[in-house]
């Protein structure tokens, strides 16, 4: 998952139409896009990953911005005309005495008035009490807006909340809800010190994370390059220890492609839906394609998602025609997203396996319940993440930051919607506890689908 995440304004207003889906949270360079988008990211676990799913809808990779979860979309700035309506003067008398005692009363020092305007928005986003809703201040804006794009500074790590009980998605972090490692990227400096999937963070450089979110909580361990953040980490019913990681550059890649069973079977492995990732899909699966490969296996296994433009992109290579998803919108609206034309694994005489775990959430759950529904592709794996609404970012004028707001439900083709719930895999593969890294049970049952059993792999494609 966008994830994982978010999606750039567009200075045209608000887009009607999501284009869908999918978030842990991640970096990318920030790009401009020529019309509105909307994201499918939230937070889950890694691949194989022997932990509960995580709520993609809190996933953040330590790194980039708020983003992976599921189904974002780019919003527009919006600048409404000030003033209460009249319908409204008497629930927001409160509000307005509140602020005039402060502006003319308060004599703790200077008043910094953009602020206070920062702080009454983010109180409201979060009474909502919408782990996928949140304020971000400007600064945290463009920091999330490189998540997009797959590249920032930080540690590079996937993480989310759980509560107590095991369960993804708290909002706010405390002794009930932990901040947990979902997974390291592979090559990040986390990996290289030590962070393993199933971690506790507890504090950054002495200081606890309760009462933060985990978009604050990311905020507190990524910074600039060179520079160290020491961790307060708790694994298993170990006392808490620390754990000194050296911030990078951290590039995430999306796509990986491989050969197995002798060149036989195509495998794409997708890692966040962005729009380069979304190509590097396409370039992938053609490759595989073009070579005469019959057999495709396509990996969102811990993807957290992403865009939904990008997930409607990736769903599109596989099904020729007919709906990818269904918005459903505040007032109940359903609207749906089809198929684009042109898709370059349509073709009847490919058969297709496609792959989802707890981790593979939003956007990765847009594309797999496309896949299942249309009977394109056998699903195998775990149950997915449960991330079914759609976010959308609206960015404030001048330094008021930005705020990402769950405007729709997506549903499934056939109308299923999967947020708390997850899909099903059509063959559930159980992953037994402490299960070597060499060993992949999905994979295998995977080809077993397939007709094939030699899990060999002949090459990595270009």
């Amino acid at each position: 998952m966008v994830p994982a995440d978010s999606d750039l304004p567009d200075p045209s207003g608000p887009s009607e139409l999501p284009e869908v889906d999918a978030s842990p949270s991640d970096d990318l360079a920030p790009t401009t896009p020529t019309e509105p988008r909307r994201e499918a990211f939230p937070p889950p676990p890694a691949r194989r990953m022997p932990i509960l799913p995580v709520a993609i809808a809190l996933v953040a990779i330590l790194a980039g911005g708020a983003l992976f979860m599921s189904g974002y979309s780019l919003g527009a700035k919006a600048a409404w005309q000030p003033g209460t309506p009249a319908s409204e003067d008497q629930v927001f008398q409160p509000f307005w005495d509140a602020y005039h005692s402060i502006d003319q009363r308060y004599a703790g020092g200077d008043i910094d008035h953009n602020k206070l305007v920062q702080g009454a928005i983010k109180g409201m986003i979060d009474a909502l009490g919408d782990p996928y809703s949140s304020y971000l201040t400007s600064e945290e804006y463009r920091n999330s807006l490189q998540d997009i794009n797959g590249q920032f500074e930080g540690i590079g790590a996937e993480i989310a909340s759980q509560a107590a009980d095991g369960t993804q998605g708290c909002p706010t972090l405390g002794p009930d809800c932990h901040l947990v490692v979902i997974a390291p990227i592979d090559g990040s400096p986390a990996k290289a010190a030590g962070l393993l999937p199933g971690d506790f963070v507890l504090a950054t450089d002495g200081v606890s994370l309760d009462g933060l979110t985990v978009d604050g909580a990311r905020e507190k361990i990524r910074g600039p390059k060179g520079t160290v953040v020491t961790l307060t980490v708790q694994r298993g019913a170990n006392a808490p220890f620390p754990l000194a990681i050296t911030r990078d550059v951290i590039q995430q890649r999306e796509v990986v492609s491989k050969e197995f069973a002798g060149g036989k079977v195509g495998y794409v492995g997708l890692g966040g839906f962005s729009d380069t990732g979304a190509d590097a899909v396409i370039a992938a699966l053609k490759a595989h394609v073009d070579a005469g490969r019959t057999k495709l296996i396509l990996d969102l296994r811990g993807d957290p998602g992403g865009f939904v433009t990008a997930a409607r992109t990736v769903a599109s290579q596989f099904i020729s025609d007919g709906v990818i998803f269904w918005e459903q919108d505040a007032q109940g609206t359903q609207t749906p997203t089809k198929a684009e034309p042109g898709g370059v694994a349509t073709s009847p005489e490919l058969t297709i396996v496609c792959l989802i775990d707890g981790g593979s959430a939003s956007a990765s759950e847009i594309v797999a319940g496309a896949l299942q529904d249309s009977k394109r592709a056998t699903i195998v794996g775990q149950t997915s993440f449960g991330k079914g609404t759609v976010q959308q970012w609206q960015e404030l004028p001048g330094e008021g930051g930005a705020f990402k707001l769950t405007i729709a439900r997506w549903l499934t083709p056939d109308k299923h919607w999967v947020h708390k719930v997850g899909l099903t895999p059509d063959i559930v593969v159980e992953i037994p506890d402490g299960t070597p890294a060499d060993k992949d049970p999905t994979l295998d049952k995977a080809l077993e689908v397939l007709g094939e059993s030699a899990r060999a792999e002949s090459r990595i494609a270009a």
